[in-house]
């Protein structure tokens, strides 16, 4: 489906979106931006307080918080542009939105073993705001357990990383428009406890929004799971439960005064946009080199380049820093800052000629993303009307009609939706109920040796001792979320149509790494995601797949659609065809990369303590998702804003 622009222009206009969408992006300032945008590193101070590296979820967020003491000076220095592109901002149900592929940073990985040697792109954002300005606006966040796991792997000192410590913080960082009536009358059988779990500060800009439209087709999908044994269906999305809620979305859907945006909300609306702060400055365009580090370990500036000056002797420049840096860049590329700056692993940077500051084996080391799989259905004798498989992405012209007057009248209907509001995030005790303890088993038994722990690293048995042992406490953590009915491992969200939309493996075992290119360090970090590394990650995905297909074709609330498998189909019933089909099915990626600047006791190979400075050096702290030392069972947005705002602070030191 073409990208669509959501203003009453009619269907007839979607053919040429995608055009329209290249001509209107912009890096130009929007005219009520007060803050200063820098266009040349010629407009710096002499020094600021704070030198934020990225400006993403995260480093905006901490650069707002940190520049509203009138008396503290902020610079952020973001690799992207300052775009203003209707690509961004417009809300539209598609997965084909982006055409412009300048807000992204598309990064080549290794060879995946497991995944028959296939080399897929990484992508994030590469603009201001980072990923959250092209991420698909989901806003659920994680469960109580999965956050009390940061506390209890990290061990004393932690504790404040845990749910209760992290609920303010998840208050803060968004703020809970209040569903109207019509959203309220399209989904009459789920609660909101808004005052427990979500905020409405008037300082926070970053609004999560919801929808006046469901298909019809939703409910059948939510009565299909209400009948599976242990599925719960939660209070409100932000009660840090498993099960199927209705969640929001990041976008600005309050009217005031008559008008409203009706635009996505992220980081650059909520945390640069109309803020009258001549402390608080943005360099766009820019790529930090280096760090740099005094001769007392202190992290005292940083070296920049422009960002399309890739010769070999660019021309750098460089700011200081009083107080303190603060490395936002995201799990891609902070490892690979780090690295740059003599942070990391001595024998990496042995070989790449870098003079060592800090020995940090643990740079890099941890990563991990969600995966996805696509197993298909066809409805044979699907009635139901609207659907999106008929009207939406079939182009039905008189629904899109139908829509384009909704949304022109009062901002309703189809394209108040954006891809679903509505899942279900389900534990292994309720998909695998008869397997769940050997599958734990397995993973303990993994854990007690750290000669198994190491040869499921990259490195092998040459793997650190420190980064063994850290490992060797997740998995310890992971066994024991097997065994937990509140620690997510799968994903579904409900379109109302044929369940074709990709399954996700929301808390994966295997490690991967990230690290600089030793005979070009300057060039794109290397990537290596290692995904299904540990053999246990197959029998977790059976399990799941199993379930998909029991719960799709043998539901009786299914039963009157005429219900088909198309892909893998019925011949894939034994482990080795299923693994077969995944190693080949595999999207090793769902944009929610973590954990390569792991927050660990440095003996268990952490990069950052619990206050999230650097290990080594004083003066640098890393906030973004490299820190989180274990994955969140649920698209981690929401999460990098409650980081980022606790980072905050911590940096202030209120906490």
């Amino acid at each position: 489906m073409a990208p669509r622009s959501l203003r009453p222009t009619g269907h007839k206009a979607a053919a040429t979106a995608a055009t329209l969408f290249l001509l209107s992006t912009s890096v130009l300032a929007l005219p009520q931006l007060r803050a200063r945008a820098l266009i040349g590193p010629e407009d710096l101070r002499d020094a600021y307080d704070y030198i934020i590296i990225g400006g993403g979820a995260a480093g905006l967020t901490v650069a707002d918080r940190l520049s509203e003491d009138a008396d503290t000076t902020v610079l952020v220095i973001e690799s992207g542009a300052l775009s203003n592109s209707d690509q961004i901002n417009l809300v539209r149900d598609s997965l084909t939105w982006f055409t412009d592929l300048s807000l992204f940073h598309l990064l080549n990985t290794q060879p995946n073993r497991e995944l028959n040697n296939i080399s897929t792109l990484a992508f994030v954002g590469n603009v201001v705001g980072g990923s959250s300005a092209v991420n698909g606006m989901q806003a659920p966040r994680g469960t109580k357990d999965e956050y009390n796991r940061w506390a209890e792997v990290y061990g004393d000192g932690g504790e404040g990383w845990g749910w209760e410590g992290m609920l303010p913080y998840f208050k803060k960082g968004t703020h809970r428009q209040t569903p109207s009536q019509a959203s309220l009358d399209v989904m009459p059988y789920f609660k909101a406890n808004p005052s427990e779990y979500w905020g409405q500060e008037d300082s926070t800009r970053v609004y999560t929004g919801w929808p006046t439209f469901q298909f019809p087709g939703v409910k059948y999908q939510i009565e299909a799971l209400a009948q599976v044994p242990g599925v719960k269906f939660p209070e409100d999305a932000g009660a840090g439960e498993a099960g199927v809620y209705w969640y929001p979305s990041f976008w600005d859907a309050v009217i005031v005064d008559g008008e409203g945006s009706f635009n996505r909300s992220y980081a650059k609306t909520g945390h640069w946009d109309g803020l009258d702060r001549p402390n608080y400055d943005l360099l766009t365009n820019s790529v930090v080199t280096k760090i740099e580090i005094d001769a007392g370990n202190r992290a005292c500036g940083a070296t920049f380049r422009g960002r399309y000056d890739n010769s070999t002797t660019p021309d750098l420049k460089a700011v200081k820093a009083k107080k303190e840096v603060v490395l936002s860049a995201g799990t891609y590329h902070s490892p690979q800052i780090l690295q740059l700056s003599g942070i990391g692993p001595k024998k990496l940077l042995d070989e790449a000629g870098i003079e060592v500051k800090v020995d940090l084996p643990g740079v890099g080391q941890n990563f991990h993303d969600h995966t996805s799989l696509n197993l298909t259905y066809a409805y044979k004798n699907f009635t139901l009307r609207p659907n999106r498989r008929d009207d939406m992405v079939g182009q039905n012209p008189e629904f899109l009609e139908w829509a384009d007057e909704l949304w022109a009248a009062n901002h309703t209907g189809p394209w108040s939706r954006y891809l679903f509001n509505v899942g279900a995030w389900l534990p292994l005790t309720v998909m695998a109920p008869d397997e769940y303890e050997s599958l734990a088993s397995q993973v303990d038994a993994q854990a007690a040796s750290p000669e198994t722990v190491a040869s499921l690293l990259p490195n092998g048995q040459d793997t650190d001792p420190t980064v063994v042992a850290g490992h060797a406490a997740r998995l310890q953590a992971m066994a024991s979320s097997i065994r937990n009915p509140n620690v997510i491992f799968y994903q579904q969200g409900f379109t109302g149509d044929e369940p074709n939309f990709y399954i996700t493996y929301e808390n994966p075992l295997s490690a991967g790494e990230i690290n600089i290119n030793t005979t070009d360090p300057s060039g794109p970090p290397v990537i290596d995601w290692r995904t299904y590394s540990n053999p246990v990650d197959f029998d977790i995905l059976i399990a799941m797949a199993r379930f998909h297909r029991k719960l799709n074709l043998e539901s009786p609330v299914y039963a009157e659609f005429l219900p088909e498998e198309t892909g893998p189909g019925l011949d894939v019933q034994t482990k080795e065809q299923w693994v077969t089909w995944i190693r080949k099915e595999t999207q090793p990626s769902a944009m929610h990369p973590t954990g390569s600047c792991g927050m660990m006791p440095r003996e268990l190979g952490g990069v950052v303590d619990a206050e999230l400075k650097v290990y080594g050096v004083q003066g640098l702290r890393v906030v973004d998702a490299s820190v989180l030392n274990l994955l969140v069972g649920t698209n981690i947005c929401q999460t990098v804003y409650a980081v980022a705002e606790r980072a905050a602070d911590l940096i202030k030191g209120v906490i």
